[in-house]
């Protein structure tokens, strides 16, 4: 329970969380980056709980981004077979749940295994009507933006596009494409950046920053950003 109050009348209907923290986390309690990782399963468990009973439509979490292949072989491995299991895990509930899931990002780099399993829980929950959870999986928003941009020049040498690229047609071409954009943009561990994440779409998202690791981000955490997002004034470059 908590006894933070939300106006109900004034939830964000796209909340994206930038995960970040769990080696951190780890090391303070002198275990290998990994322990870190497992820990951060539950708090994802606890954010998609947490956005279906505040009934926020759109939960995006960054979950590997195209920056992590840099880490070591082993701790990148050891990721994969956590999002292996989760999804195997998962998969059920999400369904009974009315979760539906997709991906953002560039899953062609991922294991076979790995990336026939993501395909799997996005087919199996494609009907569901409830919360959207989007997990970005090798995303990078420059790259995004790349591929974005490379897809419009392809079209354009083949002469089926028509006109001039406007936002709304832009936004077609993103991985993101059938998402509202992000109306808060969490990131844990005290960090004060974005990080790539979601570049185009968090224009006039607002920004919540918490020094809690992800691990030990709960369900009271959630409703603090909620509360503090709540706050702001959101005039999208009026002056209202």
């Amino acid at each position: 329970m908590t006894d933070i109050h939300i106006d109900k009348s004034k939830l964000p209907v796209h909340v994206a969380i930038i995960m970040d923290g769990n080696g951190r986390w780890a090391k303070k309690k002198g275990l290998p980056r990994i322990y870190g990782h497992r820990a951060g399963i539950k708090s994802v468990r606890t954010a998609i709980e947490t956005a279906r009973e505040l009934e926020i439509k759109v939960l995006s979490l960054f979950a590997f981004s195209t920056e992590n292949w840099t880490r070591p072989a082993g701790e990148i491995g050891a990721l994969m077979g956590l999002l292996s299991r989760y999804l195997k895990k998962e998969k059920e509930e999400m369904k009974s749940k009315g979760i539906r899931f997709v991906v953002s990002g560039d899953i062609s780099a991922l294991p076979a295994k790995v990336r026939q399993e993501v395909r799997q829980v996005c087919e199996y929950t494609e009907d569901c009507r409830g919360l959207v959870l989007n997990l970005c999986l090798n995303y990078g928003g420059r790259q995004e933006i790349l591929h974005a941009v490379n897809m419009i020049a392809s079209l354009e040498r083949t002469k089926k596009t028509q006109g001039i690229i406007d936002e709304s047609a832009f936004r077609r071409f993103l991985w993101t494409g059938n998402l509202p954009d992000p109306d808060l943009l969490i990131r844990t561990s005290g960090e004060r950046r974005v990080s790539n994440f979601l570049l185009w779409q968090i224009a006039y998202a607002e920004l919540y920053f918490t020094p809690v690791l992800w691990p030990d981000f709960n369900r009271n955490e959630f409703y603090r950003a909620i509360k503090d997002y709540q706050t702001r004034e959101r005039r999208f470059g009026s002056i209202q």
